[in-house]
């Protein structure tokens, strides 16, 4: 590795909109502290945190590259451009952790082709956090991202799932757009077994943060508006 490259620092957010530093470890704020250079995927909800983190930091000295659906493929090439100068560079996600279900791996992968040190600190993910508390496998688990937006395929992929889930004894974790969350539980229902385990995790790290492990059977008896809440669901049948 290049002793000239700088350093891609990957930094967490929070999950939420409560104070960062309950979150998130005082390291967080001694990098932002130090480095000017940032890829995001929102400027603004960027410079708002950076800003609840470090209050002194002044914005104008600041370098925003964009990193979301519109960017164009031939320009991220160069946002790493200042870590090939022995800049510093941080990448941050709009929650959680940068690169884990997060348009960030794009520019990890592309630091590790450059030859530039990949620095990941500590913060909160919600997948890891929503498996740390469902109670299932925590030593053999899937995440598999969003699941297919079409009725009958989405209710055929759940039964994939819990197939492999008791096939493999894997946790099974996903997530859903959020105002399609109760939805996405109704079809869980629908669809699954009764004695297969189903947690879900919302709104974690917030003060109405909610996690249960229940059964299908008994998430038929339960009612909760999950209605744009952040949400991990994970499945495990035994």
């Amino acid at each position: 590795m290049s002793e000239q490259n700088g350093k891609l620092y990957l930094i967490p957010t929070r999950l939420g909109d409560n104070a960062p530093l309950e979150v998130l470890p005082i390291s967080i704020k001694k990098i932002i502290e130090s480095v000017d250079e940032y890829i995001v995927e929102n400027e603004k909800t960027a410079r708002r945190f950076i800003k609840k983190v470090s209050s002194k930091k002044k914005q104008a000295i600041l370098k925003i590259h964009l990193l979301n659906k519109f960017t164009q493929e031939s320009e991220i090439p160069s946002y790493l451009n200042s870590c090939l100068e022995g800049k510093k560079i941080g990448l941050l996600s709009e929650a959680g952790c940068p690169g884990v279900a997060d348009p960030g791996a794009e520019i990890v992968k592309l630091a590790h082709q450059k030859n530039i040190q990949v620095v990941p600190l500590v913060g909160p993910s919600s997948i890891l956090l929503a498996l740390m508390s469902s109670g299932m496998n925590g030593q053999h688990f899937t995440f598999k991202g969003y699941l297919p937006i079409d009725k009958s395929q989405r209710k055929k992929t759940l039964k994939q799932l819990e197939r492999i889930s008791f096939q493999e004894n894997q946790a099974q974790i996903f997530i859903e757009t959020p105002y399609r969350n109760n939805k996405m539980l109704e079809d869980i229902c629908t669809s699954l077994h009764p004695d297969t385990r189903v947690c879900v995790a919302c709104d974690l790290t917030l003060a109405s943060e909610y996690i249960k492990t229940k059964t299908v059977k008994a998430w038929k008896k339960e009612h909760i508006d999950l209605h744009k809440r952040p949400a991990i669901f994970i499945i495990q049948k035994n």
